[in-house]
C-alpha cells in the first residue's frame, strides 16, 4: 500500500498534522524532496515538535522514517534537528531513520551563496523571498553535477576528496568573481564532512532496497511532501516555486522506488488560504488588511522554518482545484476549519476576473495570474466553538455546508477535517 501526502496550494496546509494522524496505519513515512526550507508543526500528547528535515512519522516509535534520494539535506541542520527532538524525548536511531545514500548534501557555501544572491536581488526589488538554506542552489549544483552525495560520506577517499576539490574549484569563480567573498577552504570543508560521516553513515543505506524489499513484503508506505503543489518547480507559480516537484506523481521516484505507483493520494487544503514568499497570491487581495491581520492571528500563520508571518485570505478554490488536479487526489483532508469559529461571514475565491474584464474557474500563469482579482462568493459562518466536535453531523449546519461546499468548488471528496492541532481533533468522514 503506497500512499502520498501531499499539499494542494502554497505550502503549510497542515500536511505534518496529517502524516502524524495516519501514520498510526502505516508502517514506514518517506520524505521525497526538498530539504529544510520548510517545516511541519506537530502537536500531540507528546508536545509540540517543528520538523523540517525528518519525516513527521518520527513521532511514532513503531514506525520507520525515510529521507528519500529526492532530498537535499544539510547534515549541520539534521543534527540539531535530531538533538532538538531527543531533548523533548524523541528517540532517533538508524532502526527508524533511514537515510538515503543518493540524497545531495547542502553544503555550507550553498546556504552562503543562497543569502548573497538574495541581497544582491533584493536591492532592486527582485528577491524571490528565499528562506536562505541554500535549497535552490543545492539543487542547481545536483543537475550540474557538482555536489556530494550523502553516500559520499561512507567512503570519504581520494575519490570524494578530488570530487570535493574540483566542486569547491568552481564555486570559488562565484564566491570571489561575483560576489567578492573570501575563498570557500577546500580543507574546511573536508574537516566538516569529516564530522558528518562520523555522525550520519550509520543512518545512510540504499533506500531503494529497503522500501522495495518492504513493499513486497506488504507494508504500508506513506509518502510525505514538503510545500504544496503550487510551489511545485514545474507545475507551480514559477519562478516563484521551490527548487523541487512537491507533487505526488513523483513520491516513488524521489523516495527511491521509481517503478513503482501509488495507491492512493490524498491532498491537504485548508479552510482558507496562506502564503510564505513572494509571487501572486490572488486571495489576498479578497481581504482588507485589517481582515487579514485578524484571520494570521486567529491561524498563528507564522511560518514553521522562518517564523515569518504567512500571507493570508479565504479559500481559493480557483487554485485549489488547480492544485487537487496537479495532485491526483482521491480524497482530501480540511484543516484549520476551526480557526473560522469567529467569522460571522465567511468569504470563498470562486473565480477570478481578468485584466479583460472576463472570469475563469480555470487557474492561469503568468502575467495573466500577477493580474487576476478574486471574484468572492459569502457563505454564513457558524460562529461558535466546534474544537470539541467529532463527527460531521455534530457540526452546525453552517460548517457542514461550508465544507459540502467547498468539495462542490474543487470536485473532490472531503474525507478528513481538522478542527484543531491534537492528534484526536479531527472528524473522520464514512
Amino acid at each position: 500500500m503506497l500512499t502520498a501526502i501531499t499539499g494542494i496550494n502554497w505550502g503549510d496546509e497542515g500536511k505534518g498534522r496529517m502524516v502524524d494522524l495516519l501514520s498510526q496505519d502505516y508502517d514506514i513515512v518517506a520524505r521525497y524532496q526538498g530539504g529544510d526550507n520548510a517545516g511541519h508543526t506537530v502537536k500531540n500528547e507528546r508536545g509540540k515538535f517543528i520538523l523540517n528535515l525528518i519525516p513527521s512519522g518520527i513521532l511514532r516509535p513503531e514506525v520507520v522514517c525515510v529521507m528519500g534520494g529526492g532530498m537535499v539535506i544539510d547534515p549541520e541542520h539534521l543534527e540539531k534537528e535530531i538533538a532538538s527532538l531527543a531533548e523533548q524525548g524523541i528517540e532517533i536511531s538508524p532502526a527508524n531513520l533511514k537515510i538515503s545514500d543518493r540524497a545531495t548534501i547542502t553544503m555550507p557555501f550553498h546556504v552562503a551563496q543562497d543569502g548573497l544572491e538574495e541581497e544582491r536581488l533584493s536591492r532592486t526589488g527582485a528577491q524571490f523571498g528565499s528562506t536562505k538554506r541554500g535549497i535552490a542552489y543545492t539543487y542547481g549544483d545536483k543537475y550540474m553535477k557538482k555536489t556530494l552525495r550523502m553516500g559520499d560520506l561512507c567512503h570519504m577517499d581520494g575519490g570524494v576528496r578530488k570530487r570535493l576539490e574540483t566542486i569547491v574549484e568552481s564555486k570559488n569563480l562565484t564566491m570571489e568573481k561575483i560576489y567578492g567573498q573570501a575563498p570557500v577552504s577546500v580543507e574546511e570543508m573536508w574537516a566538516w564532512c569529516e564530522h558528518y560521516a562520523k555522525v550520519f553513515a550509520p543512518y545512510v543505506c540504499d533506500v531503494g532496497q529497503y522500501l522495495t524489499q518492504a513493499d513486497e513484503a506488504g507494508k504500508k508506505i506513506l509518502f510525505e511532501a514538503q510545500l504544496g503543489a503550487l510551489r511545485d518547480i514545474d507545475f507551480g507559480i514559477y519562478p516563484y516555486t521551490s527548487s523541487s516537484n512537491t507533487i505526488g506523481a513523483y513520491a516513488p521516484i524521489g523516495a527511491g522506488i521509481p517503478g513503482r505507483k501509488l495507491d492512493l493520494s490524498i491532498g491537504i487544503m485548508k479552510a482558507y488560504s496562506s502564503c510564505v514568499g513572494e509571487g501572486p497570491f490572488t486571495a489576498e487581495l479578497a481581504m482588507s488588511e485589517e481582515e487579514k491581520d485578524v484571520l494570521r492571528e486567529h491561524g498563528h500563520e507564522y511560518g514553521a522554518a522562518t517564523g515569518r508571518p504567512r500571507r493570508v485570505g479565504p479559500f481559493d478554490a480557483v487554485a485549489s482545484r488547480y492544485g487537487v488536479q496537479c495532485q491526483g487526489c482521491d480524497e482530501l483532508a480540511l484543516t484549520l476549519l476551526d480557526v473560522l469559529d469567529y467569522m460571522e461571514q465567511i468569504p470563498v475565491v470562486t473565480g477570478y476576473r481578468l485584466a479583460d474584464g472576463s472570469t475563469t474557474g480555470r487557474f492561469p500563469m503568468g502575467k495573466t495570474l500577477d493580474d487576476a482579482r478574486p471574484v468572492v462568493e459569502m457563505m454564513p459562518g457558524w460562529h461558535c466553538d466546534i474544537t470539541g466536535v467529532r463527527k460531521f453531523g455534530d457540526l452546525p449546519a453552517e460548517a457542514q455546508n461550508y465544507v459540502t461546499r467547498l468539495e462542490e468548488l474543487v470536485g473532490c471528496r472531503i474525507k478528513y477535517i481538522s478542527v484543531g492541532p491534537e492528534r484526536d481533533a479531527c472528524i473522520v468522514r464514512d
